[in-house]
């Protein structure tokens, strides 16, 4: 089928709306997806292939390897699980060849879509069960063996990301219609020079090679070359945002060696050789004229709050002003906390911090605010409530970015500027691989603290199935008789959102009148009222709650060195990168911790992430994982990166295309700073449409 042809139109203003056989319906089940135009739809790209040109026989499937297998559907049932009281639907093919078994947990439709004598094809990793072949939770589709003209048989086949209601078949047809007749009509951005240097394909020839490949080696070139103009114009923009900056003259914010030994010398623990080197790496920066674009990274529990808050006391000495922003109003206050112990012990004699978050009442604002416009509040801590208009400082100049990936660039860049090209210091728990740090922070310089204080307990992870659930609680119960807290997390808060997901309110309930209630329980998650949460979290820190039930609230900057254990329940629901900061909230004392996870994975890719987790602590290999299952785009947020340009290009896959676009994007902008050259004009209007508001958001980060 073939899309409507509007002549001379460009596909990028074009709704998707005018394509045959897309409704107002459609048009908003499309907008889940990200497509809003012809042109999103012609990037909607493949997430994987199918090599659908011979299927393997089912006598020669590869047991644990993932496959495409294809047979006649010869029986179909549903039946309830003894031990888990789960709906298992269960189908059977036939090839001629061999048998397979495919079966999917609580998908009761399953049943009534595949239909005795029906073909289908699976994708998925093929077990052995109970002395049979079978696949768990594969991908399927109903083909006719007979459709000589299929996009779906005999060939290789894209398999899109989808959307409730959609098809692979009709976003294949939606696709290839637009390719016909659109295709021809997109831009090549990309100059010509750089093609020709490279071997790089058209955009058109790429796109085509992309979606309906005829081999696979067509199908890598296009992506090469796409991949290429993605990292190309990415680094570009962030070299153009950072020479911006580095331009200007910023704040000079000096200390002597007494004053930064006083600073160091001043906390109950020493520092690492790491938190050392982040250090002097980050005095420097701020001794300097350039203003500080940095980003401060390391694993949870390293100790960068302690480093990072070095800047708060250099703007201190320096009669300057410095501000803190936090994801959440937990963390805010525990940075708050911490900088009030430290100063009323001695560590920062004479500094003033204040807190601002929007749970405060009108009194307590109003004097926060009259301070920090006198320049009576050294330091004013917060959340997102930093960034409201009414709250100005008098001589801001440093400015803390606590996990930087919770906000949006906006939100940001707001908070920047409330100062006059203040040093920017970044900071993450979320380990970065290398190669995502080149293309994300192309605009930044790194501190790594890649080594935790010593004297921390190690962290021992175990996976149990749901049925095993009783020998966990026996394990919390003993821990907790043995004087330690739990942390118990759950994906929801409430049933309706997944009915098989147990919700945190729900199990809280059940363990206060059954399974724990000789103990003292607490319960925190997003909903609760900021002075509720407060309240929750006060009690568990002093010891007053022993088990504390929770949401993801949890995965950010909790720090409670008793509580070392955590009960993370369907634990295969979680990405890998949220299941490494949960954890990280235990072994934070001297003790030896406990992670253990309950799911039954139902997913090929849910136990692929649960297997990582088990075999490393390491949250660089960790990331280095999440980062090639789920891509780029997923590791973060996309729209709060500018990665939404980031459509297949993968740092972690394609380092030696990464080097290449670097490099040229570098002496592009070396050669002509600002691409105020006719010839570089073009380019200078690519970045500004790919990404809006990109360029002038100063040290945002």
């Amino acid at each position: 089928m073939s899309a409507p042809h509007i002549a001379n139109s460009d596909p990028a203003k074009i709704s998707i709306q005018f394509l045959k056989g897309i409704g107002p319906a459609k048009q908003k089940l499309f907008a889940n997806l990200g497509v809003a135009t012809v042109e999103d739809l012609l990037y909607l790209f493949p997430r994987r292939y199918e090599d659908r040109r011979n299927f393997t026989a089912l006598r020669d499937v590869k047991i644990g390897e993932e496959q495409t297998i294809a047979g006649q559907v010869i029986a179909q049932g549903g039946r309830q699980s003894w031990r888990t009281k789960k709906k298992i639907s269960e189908i059977v093919l036939d090839d001629g060849t061999g048998r397979i078994f495919c079966v999917w947990f609580n998908q009761p439709y399953i049943e009534s879509y595949f239909k005795p004598g029906a073909w289908a094809v699976c994708y998925g990793r093929p077990q052995i069960y109970q002395n049979k072949i079978q696949m768990v939770a594969p991908e399927y589709e109903i083909f006719d063996p007979r459709d000589e003209d299929s996009l779906s048989l005999k060939r290789i086949v894209p398999v899109y990301p989808l959307t409730a209601g959609f098809s692979q078949r009709f976003v294949r047809k939606m696709v290839h219609g637009c390719l016909d007749s659109y295709c021809d009509q997109i831009k090549d951005e990309l100059p010509v020079s750089l093609r020709n240097r490279y071997r790089l394909a058209n955009i058109r020839r790429s796109l085509k090679a992309i979606h309906f490949p005829a081999t696979f080696a067509e199908q890598a070139e296009g992506l090469r070359r796409v991949a290429f103009e993605e990292f190309y114009f990415f680094q570009i923009s962030a070299l153009l945002r950072r020479q911006s900056v580095k331009r200007q003259a910023g704040h000079v914010q000096r200390m002597s060696d007494e004053q930064i030994l006083r600073y160091i010398n001043a906390f109950p623990f020493a520092f690492t050789e790491a938190q050392l080197r982040a250090a002097r790496e980050i005095r420097q920066d701020l001794a300097s004229v350039e203003p500080m674009m940095r980003l401060l990274q390391g694993d949870v529990g390293c100790g960068k709050t302690v480093v990072a808050f070095l800047g708060c006391w250099a703007a201190f000495l320096n009669q300057q002003q410095s501000a803190v922003m936090a994801p959440t109003e937990i963390l805010a206050r525990q940075h708050y906390d911490n900088l009030c112990q430290w100063t009323a012990a001695g560590g920062l004699p004479g500094l003033r911090p204040r807190l601002w978050v929007s749970g405060m009442k009108n009194s307590e604002r109003d004097a926060v605010r009259r301070a920090a416009i006198a320049g009576e509040a050294d330091v004013v801590v917060g959340t997102h409530a930093l960034l409201t208009e009414d709250l100005r400082f008098k001589n801001l100049s440093y400015v803390v970015i606590d996990e930087q990936h919770k906000f949006g660039v906006g939100q940001r860049s707001r908070l920047v500027e409330k100062a006059k090209l203040p040093d920017v210091l970044i900071m993450t728990a979320t380990p970065i691989p290398r190669t995502l740090g080149l293309t994300l922070y192309a605009d930044l310089d790194v501190s790594v603290i890649d080594a935790l204080p010593a004297g921390r307990g190690k962290v021992r992870t175990h996976l149990f199935a749901q049925s095993e659930i009783e020998r966990v609680y026996q394990i919390v119960r003993d821990k907790v008789a043995a004087g330690r807290q739990i942390y118990f997390v759950y994906p929801v808060i409430t049933e309706s959102q997944n009915a098989d997901l147990k919700a945190a309110q729900e199990r809280y309930t059940h363990f206060l009148n059954k399974e724990f209630k000789n103990f003292r329980l607490g319960l925190i998650h997003g909903r609760l009222s900021q002075n509720e949460a407060q309240a929750q979290m006060a009690a568990f820190k002093s010891g007053k709650i022993q088990i504390l039930v929770a949401t993801t609230v949890l995965e950010v900057g909790i720090d409670v060195p008793n509580a070392n254990v955590m009960v993370i329940e369907h634990a295969d629901r979680f990405g890998l990168a949220q299941l490494h900061q949960l954890r990280g909230r235990v072994g934070r004392g001297k003790e030896d911790a406990l992670c253990l996870l309950v799911a039954d994975p139902g997913t090929a890719e849910g136990q692929e992430r649960l297997q990582v987790f088990l075999s490393t602590t390491d949250g660089f290999k960790i990331a280095e994982k999440d980062l090639e299952i789920r891509g780029p785009g997923h590791f973060f947020g996309r729209h709060q990166h500018g990665l939404n340009e980031l459509k297949v290009a993968n740092p972690l896959a394609q380092i030696d295309i990464l080097q290449l676009a670097r490099k040229e994007a570098a002496q592009l902008v070396a050669e002509d700073p600002g691409l105020t050259k006719s010839e570089n004009s073009v380019l200078l209007n690519v970045i500004r449409r790919r990404y809006p508001n990109y360029l002038d958001m100063v040290q945002a980060g």
